[in-house]
């Protein structure tokens, strides 16, 4: 059995959203297109920029992280790094400090982080 067609005037269904009503802004705001240079950045450059990497605590991790975060800081130092193993030993919390130019050198970063297979999350 098919189900009935819903009449022309019918309300929509509960928890719809109208698309087209959606994407429209309200009267009077100006929506600029999101582009590189239409995305301004919070941050100040340079800055040093804290980044957590979790992920698994097996020997090999911290090395890893600090040989990725010295790829886009030359002068990371890997002494600041701020160790936290979990409570039951499973997976151990870094936070990385490195001298930040620009954003695309942090979204490389956290590109280059976040695919690692030693790293479970990167914030």
């Amino acid at each position: 059995m098919s189900p009935s067609p819903t009449p022309p005037n019918a309300s929509p269904a509960p928890n719809t959203i109208d698309a087209a009503a959606a994407a429209t802004p309200p009267e009077g705001v100006a929506v600029q297109p999101l582009t590189p240079e239409g995305r301004e950045s919070l941050i100040e450059f340079p800055s040093a920029f804290p980044i957590k990497v979790v992920g698994s605590n097996e020997d090999g991790f911290v090395h890893a992280i600090t040989h990725i975060a010295r790829q886009f800081d030359s002068t990371f130092d890997a002494s600041t790094i701020e160790l936290r193993e979990s409570g039951g030993g499973k997976y151990l919390g870094l936070t990385i400090t490195v001298q930040a130019t620009s954003r695309e050198q942090l979204d490389d970063l956290y590109r280059a982080l976040s695919t690692h297979p030693m790293a479970k999350w990167v914030l």
